[in-house]
């Protein structure tokens, strides 16, 4: 069992830096939940279960040349991750995109159960 620690977390980022959907996939338990910023409920938009978050990321990752997100401060509380990040991205069409966000991660036995996603909506 892999114990919540800042190198673990690292490893999340850097399969996401990659744009490598296996490897982001490889942290995630099978019952896993997102909760995507944007949407019609308070959480966001959920998705639930390992194959639904994989269509997610997916295609975001199908939809960019790149998108990055670079680590601003991590903190670990308990089995959860409270992570601050700025993320860039440039779009297929050229289109760039840039904003502050927050990730809330927990963690059960090495694997990401929840993905509680915020950011700046920029106008």
């Amino acid at each position: 069992m892999k114990e919540l620690s800042k190198s673990l977390v690292d490893a999340v980022g850097d399969a996401f830096n990659d744009n490598d959907i296996d490897a982001v996939m490889s942290f995630f338990a099978k019952d896993a939940i997102f909760d995507h910023a944007i949407g019609p409920d308070p959480n966001g938009k959920r998705f639930t279960g390992y194959e639904e978050i994989r269509n997610v990321f997916n295609g975001l990752f199908e939809k960019v040349e790149s998108v990055h997100w670079k680590t601003l401060d991590c903190r670990i509380i308990g089995n959860k991750a409270f992570c601050e990040y700025r993320r860039t991205a440039r779009f297929n069409d050229g289109l760039e995109e840039e904003f502050l966000s927050v990730d809330i991660l927990t963690f059960s036995e090495g694997l990401i159960t929840h993905k509680d996603t915020y950011y700046k909506q920029r106008t």
